[in-house]
């Protein structure tokens, strides 16, 4: 069984934020990096690059696949999460304490459309 976070707001495409102040911590889920398997490599945007609700803003490769990495919100890329670079496995032990990306939220009203940890244990079938 996949592990949840409470006070944290997932995607339909499995990615997570977590909320402090007007910044948000951007990344894969547990259920994600299980279906994933070993993560190799962490494609990341640039500081102040601008991410969109809904679009892609990176990639994720294991040795299985590859998935686009969507951003739950919008805003400006604040930081990356640089340890990924050199062990992109981090995200294969702890997903939540590994974020992919620190936003700074241009559009909080945007968290109201992603699922809280009840629904989303819904969504997944656990």
């Amino acid at each position: 069984m996949s592990k949840i976070i409470d006070g944290l707001f997932y995607s339909e495409s499995h990615e997570y934020v977590k909320v402090e102040g007007n910044i948000g911590y951007i990344g894969i889920t547990d259920y994600a990096q299980h279906e994933l398997g070993n993560v190799v490599y962490v494609d990341m945007p640039e500081v102040d690059d601008e991410v969109t609700a809904g679009e892609e803003f990176g990639a994720v490769e294991s040795v299985k696949a590859a998935s686009d990495l969507n951003s739950p919100v919008s805003g400006v890329v604040l930081a990356v999460n640089e340890a990924l670079e050199d062990e992109p496995g981090l995200i294969n032990k702890d997903p939540y304490a590994n974020w992919i990306i620190k936003v700074e939220l241009s559009a909080p009203a945007e968290l109201d459309d992603l699922m809280t940890s009840g629904t989303y244990q819904e969504y997944i079938g656990e």
